[in-house]
């Protein structure tokens, strides 16, 4: 038998105490290397499928609303936006308000978004620390030059050429780890 990747251990086991089932696909993002990982589980097991470069907040780790820190913790993926629109695409509220290639080149939210909801309740779901409530998005950015190093205000941002089949690939329910690294606990 094979061993469970290093990055998903701790993420599995917060999953049995939030009576969570595990999902086909899991993403998991290391906040102290910037990258994020892709599994799917296969014979049995989750297997990496690729990893990615990602920035997390310029402010540090956290969960307080206000903060603007990226939170830790189990999350899934509630909902999916911009579907639909071409690549370069800018949100702001969760609206389309124009695009990249036109009077927009350094947008903050572009592309696509994956809203996260916390679920591990009073840690990173409810009161202050609720993640959804936070809108803490993955999401593209029109500065990738940034990709690789802290710069966000507590989303995680990822490459357009990442995050498009990204997008595509991971249904509403995937579950997301967010970890400051890869043994967090």
């Amino acid at each position: 038998m094979s061993r469970l990747p290093k990055a998903l251990a701790p993420a599995l086991r917060a999953c049995a105490r939030c009576g969570v089932r595990p999902a086909p696909c899991f993403l998991t993002v290391n906040i102290a290397r910037q990258t994020a990982a892709l599994f799917r589980w296969r014979s049995g097991r989750y297997a990496p499928v690729r990893t990615f470069r990602c920035s997390t907040s310029k402010f540090g780790i956290g969960e307080r609303a206000g903060s603007n820190r990226t939170p830790r913790g189990l999350h899934r993926v509630a909902q999916k936006i911009g579907g639909g629109w071409p690549p370069g695409a800018v949100f702001k509220g969760r609206r389309l308000i124009g695009y990249t290639w036109r009077g927009l080149p350094w947008a903050s939210i572009t592309h696509r978004i994956l809203w996260l909801e916390g679920l591990e309740p009073g840690f990173n779901r409810g009161g202050d620390v609720d993640s959804f409530r936070r809108c803490i998005y993955i999401h593209g950015t029109g500065d990738e030059t940034t990709l690789g190093r802290p710069d966000s205000h507590g989303c995680i941002h990822l490459s357009a050429d990442d995050l498009l089949p990204l997008y595509d690939k991971l249904p509403e329910g995937t579950l997301v780890w967010l970890a400051p690294s890869a043994s967090y606990s």
